[in-house]
């Protein structure tokens, strides 16, 4: 008889013994658990400059040099997931354990872009800067897609010691 519940389901471990020691043994580990925060603190700092831009047509310069550097970070952090995949997993991207993640992940740089792309094309800034918060709002999904991801891993930790 099926289960009706999601706990009674067989779950996949999200690491191997080996992938697990590989993980726990790379920098970019270290240097992934740097920069997602980072990148955090920027995505909150640089939201509330989009929406004061938005509410006040006030601080355009330095909303939009926040937005730069929110995409930087997103590219340096994807770069550097990758490597980071590669160490753990054998491959660049699309490990199955983060594939959901990484496709996502494609959409936020490809938004990220697309108001870099309106920046330099001279787009209206009203424009660019409700490009910016449809970036921001895919980054949410993607962020939460990790932090329940990473969740999971450590019940799935807990459970299996």
């Amino acid at each position: 008889m099926p289960s009706d519940t999601l706990t009674e389901l067989p779950s996949r471990q999200l690491y191997t013994a080996d992938e697990r020691a590989r993980r726990d043994a790379t920098v970019w580990t270290t240097v992934q658990g740097v920069l997602a925060p980072l990148q955090f603190l920027v995505f909150l700092v640089s939201l509330a400059l989009v929406l004061r831009y938005l509410w006040t047509d006030a601080g355009y310069a330095v909303a939009t040099l926040s937005i730069i550097v929110k995409t930087f970070l997103l590219l340096a952090i994807m770069v550097t997931g990758a490597i980071w995949e590669k160490v753990v997993f054998g491959q660049w991207l699309f490990a199955p354990a983060f594939f959901w993640e990484d496709v996502f992940s494609f959409a936020v740089i490809a938004l990220h872009l697309t108001y870099v792309w309106a920046l330099l094309s001279g787009w209206p800034a009203d424009t660019q800067m409700w490009i910016a918060l449809a970036a921001y709002a895919a980054y949410i999904i993607n962020a939460a897609q990790f932090l329940w991801k990473l969740r999971m891993a450590r019940l799935d930790a807990e459970a299996r010691a």
